[in-house]
């Protein structure tokens, strides 16, 4: 079921931990399966509120040794005790997705860092805890997991105007003066809008760039795993530089062939 889960939901993730070892591999899927699953339930149309309520009460019941017949939940608070997880991050976590429940445009670049954290730099350090990385690689873990989640940002604009979402901070807009990121608006100021989507993938680029320079404590192992996955984040984020009013088409995501490929160049 975890396995499925991991698989339908992202394919550039799957794929990508395919290059891990099979104990890692199944450690992750415990992990995403966990994630993904209450990201579900805030992004489904209309919202699971309630689902959602009721998952994170029984996540922290079986957290104080309550049995839980949810498989889902029960594997992620044994692998969180296992690979000591601080309960911080998954506390973090949650609170990201809440926010999800009554999303509210973020205004400035400062509060969209502060639910990256929960969202996805509390996921890099989940995955730097499994992989038992030394703690001073922790700063470019998080880094990481933020400029990951920024592509998704960018690339998922359509989807999110549907949703009610911007992530985006209110302040860039303004600083490229455009109101908001619906399609409409940014048809009306093409120049405008493709000169935001640019810069903003700048800002991922810098963020990318330092969170590589991380690999270095990651054994190879593990290394390409990683890699893989960064550099199809780096694919996307081309794709969308190129054409950034590609992301009001389709939502930008490399083949499973890509992935493959990718992989086991970085493998050589």
């Amino acid at each position: 079921m975890k396995k499925q889960l991991f698989k339908q939901a992202s394919k550039t993730y799957y794929y990508a931990t395919t290059f891990f070892p099979k104990r890692v591999q199944e450690d992750i899927t415990i992990l995403y399966a966990f994630v993904r699953v209450a990201d579900d339930y805030v992004d489904s149309v209309p919202q699971q509120e309630e689902a959602f309520t009721l998952f994170e009460q029984t996540y922290r019941k079986a957290l104080k040794g309550h049995h839980s017949h949810n498989e889902i939940i029960h594997d992620f608070v044994l692998l969180q005790k296992r690979k000591r997880f601080k309960q911080a991050w998954i506390d973090s976590f949650l609170a990201a997705m809440k926010h999800d429940l009554n999303p509210k445009p973020h205004r400035t670049l400062t509060e969209t860092k502060k639910y990256m954290h929960g969202s996805a730099e509390v996921i890099g350090l989940m995955i730097s805890n499994i992989l038992e990385l030394p703690k001073k690689s922790a700063k470019q873990a998080q880094l990481l997991g933020r400029a990951m989640q920024y592509i998704n940002f960018l690339r998922d604009i359509n989807e999110d105007n549907q949703l009610g979402r911007q992530y985006i901070p209110t302040s860039i807009l303004k600083k490229h003066g455009l109101k908001n990121l619906r399609y409409e608006e940014a048809t009306a100021h093409p120049e405008a809008f493709t000169n935001l989507i640019r810069a903003e993938i700048v800002r991922y680029q810098e963020w990318d760039d330092k969170a590589r320079e991380g690999f270095t404590y990651i054994p190879k192992r593990y290394r390409v795993a990683i890699q893989t996955a960064a550099d199809m984040y780096r694919w996307t984020a081309q794709q969308i530089f190129e054409n950034p009013f590609i992301i009001y088409k389709k939502k930008v995501k490399p083949s499973k062939a890509r992935i493959i490929s990718t992989g086991l160049k970085n493998t050589l």
